[in-house]
């Protein structure tokens, strides 16, 4: 936490108070100005129509034509000397005359005919002002070598309406300017005053109300975390460490002691914390119940996949006194336990049968039915039944209370090992490639019996096929040609066949390992969703009782 939520307040308070305070200045000194300024112009203006209806209009107008005085000249001049005295911030009165008469431009020469000064009458100056059309008033304030000035120029007219002179009179503003200063000043110190005092109240108010409330949530959450991972606090019946022992001698957690009365939306998050809290305990204990008995289920599966791997024939080669033969299979449950399987085993010492079946669904349930499905058919098989009367009993047998409705799909095939000769039957399972010797895999077409349980009644058709030494059979299930990438590609029949052609010669119990590296190759990070099983038989040579 590089900056915290207290600090952040304060200086977005501090920050909106600055710029509040700015605005309110800026607004009170400005409408002060405003108002002093249309004050003593106005002041200005009347003093100098004042003027103007004091003197003797025809005195002003003689004046201002001749440039010259008489003896009324200082009974006029007297007029605006007592206005002057009367006026406390009058500084200056005088008459001005323009040159050219009718207004007064740049360039003009202007006369001051009568002024309260006696050093400049009749003198020429140069005015403050640029220009004056006659019939224009004018009114301004500026700084000047005496100091602030509002000043105030009004036209005088004779009984023709023709301006022939301009009263003019200067008023002082130096006291105005010094409270305009004192105000500002004055309005600064409060303005700070309030700013100080209200940033105070709301940086507490904020505190209180917020940030406090706020952190007690947090170090409660952070509390509760860590007592969770303290070991030695850990409670049989809620999984939480206790830290203290309310009144009713019950114990209770740092997040159920939060006692915030905001009575706002921080109050409602201290409840809602609260709520999560005994939420998160019950969903804990639940959690801890259903793990348990998780890994529970999950050590008898274990079992149940030992089991499973014990029912089917693990050691190779397996049968390492007959030479006329070779057989290896795999099986890669997509689960813990898996709903294919094969089996292979010798009915006497001239027949070898060999199955692969895989059930409907995945998991225990097609564990079990597999598990039935396999002794049925090895106990139909060793009683020396053809392989088509082996399915046709078993489907019976399945069928019977068969209320899940599972099925199985198998192949199963016996060998007569003195004459190569090969009888096979297929209930709704996949062909199996077969290779002649010096040849290449090819699909073993044949036409597909019904599923096992699928229905009773159902009678199986058998094949059969003459094998010569160097042939290989190759039998798997749909999980090898089911495949799927995640791209949703199939590994498909022809990528089958091709990786079985690829390493055709190959011993069985090398080749069936390169035929599922090159479905994971295939696959890649995607998911096993099928039992992948898989089966190879080389015929190698004829028995004994054929050459006899």
């Amino acid at each position: 936490m590089k900056i915290s939520l207290k600090v952040k307040t304060a200086i977005g308070i501090v920050c909106m108070s600055i710029i509040i305070s700015a605005v309110a200045v800026v607004l009170s000194y400005n409408t002060y100005a405003n108002t002093m300024d249309d004050h003593y112009e106005k002041m200005t203006l009347d003093l100098a129509e004042t003027a103007i209806a004091m003197l003797d209009a025809d005195k002003i107008q003689q004046y201002a034509e001749t440039l010259e005085m008489d003896e009324d000249y200082e009974t006029q001049r007297d007029i605006l000397c007592r206005l002057v005295e009367a006026n406390d911030e009058a500084e200056y009165i005088y008459v001005l005359v323009p040159e050219s008469g009718g207004g007064f431009v740049v360039g003009d020469n202007i006369y001051d005919i009568m002024d309260t000064d006696p050093e400049v009458e009749f003198a020429k100056i140069e005015p403050a002002y640029t220009s004056v059309e006659e019939g224009e008033n004018l009114v301004y304030i500026s700084q000047t070598d005496y100091g602030w000035l509002c000043s105030a120029v009004v036209w005088m007219y004779n009984d023709k309406g023709e301006g022939y002179a301009m009263m003019s009179v200067d008023i002082s503003m130096d006291d105005v300017m010094a409270d305009r200063m004192a105000f500002l000043h004055v309005v600064l110190m409060a303005v700070l005053a309030a700013m100080v005092a209200a940033c105070v109240i709301l940086v507490l108010l904020v505190n209180r109300f917020v940030v406090n409330p706020i952190n007690q949530v947090a170090r409660a959450a952070l509390q509760y975390v860590s007592d969770r991972r303290t070991s030695e606090g850990r409670s049989a019946s809620t999984g939480v460490r206790r830290i203290s022992t309310g009144e009713d001698g019950e114990e209770r957690s740092a997040i159920s002691k939060l006692n915030i009365r905001t009575g706002d939306e921080i109050q409602a998050l201290s409840e809602a914390i609260k709520t999560m809290e005994l939420e998160i305990n019950e969903y804990i204990q639940d959690l801890t119940t259903v793990t348990a008995e998780k890994e529970r289920i999950g050590a008898e599966l274990n079992v149940a996949t030992q089991i499973q791997a014990d029912m089917l024939p693990r050691i190779f080669p397996a049968f390492p006194e007959r030479e006329e033969f070779d057989v290896y299979a795999t099986m890669n449950p997509a689960k813990e336990v898996g709903g294919d399987f094969y089996d292979f085993f010798l009915v006497d010492d001239d027949h070898l049968a060999v199955v692969i079946a895989d059930v409907s669904g995945k998991g225990v349930p097609a564990a079990l039915f597999m598990v039935i499905a396999k002794t049925l058919i090895k106990n139909h098989a060793q009683n020396q039944e053809a392989p088509g009367t082996v399915f046709t009993q078993t489907n019976e047998q399945l069928c019977e209370g068969n209320d899940a409705g599972l099925f199985v799909t198998g192949w199963m095939g016996v060998l007569e090992i003195s004459t190569g000769k090969f009888v096979y039957v297929n209930a709704g399972h996949n062909p199996p490639l077969l290779k002649r010797a010096g040849g290449t895999f090819e699909w073993l077409k044949s036409r597909p019996g019904f599923v096992l349980a699928g229905m009773e009644g159902v009678r199986y058709r058998e094949n059969t096929l003459q094998l010569e030494p160097g042939d290989r059979l190759y039998l798997y299930t749909d999980g090898v040609t089911e495949a799927t990438n995640s791209h949703e590609e199939l590994f498909g029949d022809e990528r089958l066949q091709n990786a079985l052609n690829e390493y055709m010669d190959l011993p069985v119990e090398q080749f069936l390992p390169k035929i599922k590296e090159c479905i994971d190759a295939f696959v890649g990070d995607a998911d096993q969703f099928d039992d992948i099983t898989m089966l190879a038989l080389d015929y190698q040579s004829k028995g004994e009782t054929e050459h006899d």
